[in-house]
């Protein structure tokens, strides 16, 4: 309580002296206004970054290995690709799940967009895939109604499938659709179960097409490879990729980079694949993270450097200026801390209120940043904190020259002082 009656004072006194001038203490606030504005805005752009990258690694899955083939674009690409590689095809799969360590689950994986469906739909149609029921697990799925097909309806190339939560509602819409049918091109199939929806992700990596997870309609492998025919077969391989999870505990990059040698092997070094590790992602996202995170707390540090230097600046011209006061309160009893205290509030207000304002401004710009570049930002409360705290800091350190130059002031002379 004393220390508060001892600070109001000088929390009065300097709110008064900057609001005799007004706009003097606006310009002193600019530099710490752009300053934490670049820090709080630096800081949303990276969380929002790494909220949108870690909902990719969610959807890919940590533990797993995608594998992409490189297909053909038309029928010259096709012969100079296929004169030195086969194509990513069932040998493939057959030689990683025979000659690789440390997998729990993998299947094949055939796809293709659908020429028609029924019932018709003003959305975009699904994607078809194919896939082995241990799909469910690789990729940790969840189904709210029925069941997930299963080995037997794989063997016998049952005219079944599951749907992705946008794809049962643009087909079926909200009704509950297990046992109803959807034609997919030529062929019926009976929905026997409907996914959870999954999280989706704008993120994208070369060599990776991702299709979002509740536009799908997925059916057995089998079902797939004999029911039906794509116009633009001749141009594809005879899978099209492939979903591998790797048991916890293993590297899942060492083990990429053994199905890379096989793969290049049998390809010949075709180039006609693409594998993508998660993890890796997440860890090179990690170092580019940190490397963005040191080069914009460079540039913010810069500008609140400034701010500190024009804080220091016009609190030394405040010094000069009130020389007569200081000398008057020194001779009525005054004492240098008393002085210190009184420019150091000033300088710390000067601060706050410009990280105040830079706040408000650092959020505004993240979100004009976001609405503009297309970019996910998100303001935290770290953030903010964080960026106040320097303000003050920054009010504090370059206040106490200034306060220093004022309290050592002899209070004669600075009473005879013009």
């Amino acid at each position: 309580m004393a220390f508060l009656a001892d600070i109001l004072p000088e929390i009065k006194m300097g709110l008064s002296s900057l609001l005799v001038h007004k706009l003097r203490s606006l310009l002193t606030m600019l530099g710490m206004i752009f300053g934490v504005g670049a820090v709080v805005a630096m800081l949303s752009i990276t969380a929002g970054a790494q909220k949108e990258m870690m909902s990719y690694i969610d959807l890919l899955g940590v533990n797993n290995i995608i594998i992409e083939a490189k297909e053909a674009v038309d029928r010259n690409e096709l012969q100079a690709r296929r004169a030195i590689s086969p194509g990513m095809s069932f040998r493939d799969f057959r030689s990683i799940s025979e000659n690789v360590q440390g997998l729990e689950a993998l299947t094949p994986r055939k796809r293709f967009k659908p020429q028609k469906v029924l019932p018709k739909t003003s959305a975009d149609p699904p994607m078809l895939i194919g896939v082995l029921p241990n799909y469910m697990q690789i990729n940790s799925l969840r189904v709210v109604e029925g069941r997930f097909f299963n080995d037997e309806d794989n063997d016998r190339s049952a005219p079944v499938c599951v749907l992705g939560e946008q794809a049962k509602v643009n087909l079926l819409g909200f009704d509950p659709a297990v046992g109803k049918f959807v034609k997919v091109n030529d062929t019926w199939l009976q929905v026997v179960g409907i996914l959870a929806p999954q999280a989706t992700a704008d993120t994208g990596v070369e060599g990776l097409e991702v299709a979002s997870g509740n536009n799908l309609v997925i059916a057995p492998l089998n079902t797939v490879m004999r029911r039906f025919e794509d116009s633009n077969s001749y141009l594809k391989d005879e899978i099209d990729g492939m979903y591998i999870r790797v048991l916890n505990g293993t590297d899942s990059i060492e083990t990429a980079n053994v199905i890379n040698a096989i793969l290049t092997a049998t390809h010949k070094d075709a180039g006609d694949f693409a594998i993508t590790v998660p993890a890796g992602l997440l860890e090179q996202r990690r170092r580019t993270s940190f490397i963005f995170n040191v080069v914009m707390i460079c540039i913010a540090g810069i500008s609140l450097l400034v701010g500190g230097i024009g804080i220091m600046n016009i609190m030394l011209a405040t010094v000069l200026e009130r020389t007569r006061e200081i000398g008057i309160r020194r001779a009525i009893g005054a004492k240098q801390r008393d002085i210190i205290r009184q420019f150091l509030t000033e300088a710390v207000l000067i601060s706050i209120m410009g990280g105040l304002l830079g706040i408000i401004f650092g959020v505004a710009l993240s979100q004009i940043i976001a609405s503009a570049a297309g970019w996910s930002t998100v303001v935290t409360t770290a953030s903010i904190a964080v960026a106040f705290g320097v303000s003050c800091g920054i009010g504090l350190v370059f206040g106490i020259y200034p306060a220093m130059q004022a309290a050592r002031l002899d209070p004669i002379e600075a009473i005879r002082y013009e």
